[in-house]
């Protein structure tokens, strides 16, 4: 009698402790160590939601919103508004180690002229435009190579380990454009011939690398300026937003070409 007792007190306990393993379900182990670095685009610049004055990192942001989505065992948020390449060699990239797991980035747009270049084209004849946009073209296809070689050099050094995506940036006017106030089809078509560009010698120089390249000019077609579904701002006020992404195109744009590729 005794016997049976013990035996049945230990089928009841083996019952238990099966259950619970059952109803407890596989740990969800959590993501990589995650750093961001790169320019506005990255940062959030236009995304609202503001966590500093400086550097307009945003909570909206495309790593903020993966970082809350993807649990990392340490979230690094370097990304700042008006980034050169320099600045990410020269103090970025130092959040970067060996358990670095991912990395994001965008770069290369301020070291082009972007801000200059829209600048220009909004105050100035279609002639000054083009001949601007033409002297970022030759920057472009010239000098960003080797200055983005640097950068993802210094990226793939100091964080071997990593899995690295580099973001390019959207086109900022749907084509055709129809109605649509302000600059003019012929400066609204170079500047987007130029964004294109910029992206093609991003996605090369990337893929030299070993990284992965995310195209969000393909997840922002059809939300362009002048496309009644904007996810860009315009000039609007604060003018440091302008022709950057909304939440919506953080949300909608670069998070889910992220997820795609991470």
């Amino acid at each position: 009698m005794r016997l049976t007792r013990r035996l049945s007190a230990v089928a009841v306990l083996i019952f238990g402790i099966v259950l619970g393993l059952i109803g407890a379900g596989p740990a969800q182990a959590a993501a990589p160590a995650y750093v961001a670095l790169g320019d506005s685009y990255s940062s959030g610049n236009g995304a609202g939601s503001y966590i500093d004055s400086t550097c307009h990192r945003s909570n909206n942001a495309y790593p903020s919103l993966w970082a809350q989505a993807n649990n990392p065992s340490s979230f690094s948020f370097q990304a700042c508004s008006g980034a050169v390449t320099s600045d990410v060699t020269g103090s970025q990239v130092n959040a970067l180690n060996s358990s670095t797991g991912l990395v994001t980035i965008t770069i290369g747009g301020n070291d082009a002229g972007f801000a200059d270049v829209m600048t220009t084209c909004v105050t100035s004849s279609d002639a000054t435009c083009l001949n601007r946009i033409a002297t970022a073209r030759t920057f472009v296809s010239n000098t960003l190579p080797a200055r983005l070689n640097t950068v993802y050099n210094a990226i793939k050094t100091r964080a071997p380990n990593a899995h690295v995506v580099v973001l390019g940036y959207p086109r900022f006017y749907t084509q055709p454009t129809g109605l649509c106030l302000g600059l003019s089809q012929t400066k609204r078509t170079a500047i987007n011939q130029a964004a294109d560009l910029l992206n093609s010698v991003i996605s090369a120089r990337a893929s030299a690398h070993g990284f992965t390249y995310g195209n969000v000019a393909a997840a922002f077609n059809g939300h362009e300026l002048c496309s009644g579904d904007n996810w860009l701002h315009d000039l609007a006020l604060p003018l440091w937003e302008a022709y950057h992404p909304t939440a919506r195109g953080h949300a909608n744009g670069y998070f889910p070409v992220l997820n795609a590729n991470d």
